[in-house]
């Protein structure tokens, strides 16, 4: 297999936050972006920005990343415009907080089914057409901090189960893959400036939380989005082409620093 020339970037989760960053970032330097999102107008909103930013083409589309048909049927369409992708950024996700012995197994499994059965089925249609064209690409899956430590503030079980079993499968799929040069790795964001960032916290707590972060945050700030995107932009080029199974931390320091004080 050898890398492609003309890229075609997916990107799902991409009609805000990281996602959205990164597909803008990918379009300026030419690539062909199909930005996925559960919420079909700003998906199609980040197309439009794309193709400003120098995007060799641009499309849009809804999808629920934990339905298999949906996911099928998106690629099935990107296939049909633009042929399999160079690269593939499986970034849907939610955090939704609870401890564990109040959580309904509703609740429970709808973060697994986004989280982790959604970075699955994105790389499984991804993989099939990359497979199937000899592309040798690039895949990147979003995992967390709460991958390595347990969130201070607590309630964080079922996201950080997820985003564990995330960085467990990025491991796996790098040794599966890379006999047929597709190399997977994550980026493991910090608190960064995002709607997701304020999910479970009230309105009238986000800018005392936010304060608060900042002082903690070694780097004396939350991250923008265009600061985690800038490493997936990089690991979807071919600048890392010997790294696979890797996992680029873009926290601001939180854990490289000791939790307490002293």
């Amino acid at each position: 297999m050898v890398p492609a020339t003309n890229r075609l970037i997916v990107v799902t989760g991409g009609g805000g936050g990281i996602g959205r960053a990164t597909a803008l970032l990918c379009a300026r330097r030419g690539d062909t972006v199909a930005i996925l999102d559960k919420n079909g107008e700003t998906a199609k909103e980040t197309a439009d920005a794309a193709r400003v930013a120098g995007a060799g083409g641009a499309l849009g589309l809804a999808c629920d990343v934990s339905d298999e048909s949906q996911v099928a049927q998106a690629f099935a369409l990107i296939d049909e415009q633009f042929g399999a992708p160079y690269g593939i950024f499986a970034n849907a996700g939610i955090d939704v907080g609870g401890l564990i012995h109040e959580m309904p197994l509703e609740r429970w499994q709808h973060i697994l089914d986004t989280n982790l059965t959604g970075i699955f089925l994105t790389c499984k249609h991804g993989l099939r057409q990359m497979l199937a064209a000899q592309i040798a690409g690039s895949i990147v899956c979003t995992s967390s901090p709460a991958s390595f430590v347990a969130f201070a503030a607590g309630g964080s079980g079922a996201y950080s189960a997820t985003k564990g079993a995330i960085s467990s499968l990025v491991r796996c799929m790098a040794i599966d893959y890379a006999k047929f040069g597709i190399r997977v790795n994550a980026v493991a964001p910090g608190a960064t400036e995002t709607g997701l960032m304020w999910n479970n916290v009230a309105a009238d707590q986000i800018e005392t939380m936010r304060v608060q972060l900042c002082r903690e945050i070694p780097l004396g700030r939350l991250a923008g989005a265009e600061d985690p995107a800038r490493v997936v932009a990089w690991l979807l080029s071919d600048e890392t082409i010997y790294m696979t199974g890797s996992h680029v931390v873009c926290d601001g320091g939180i854990l490289a620093k000791s939790s307490i004080s002293v």
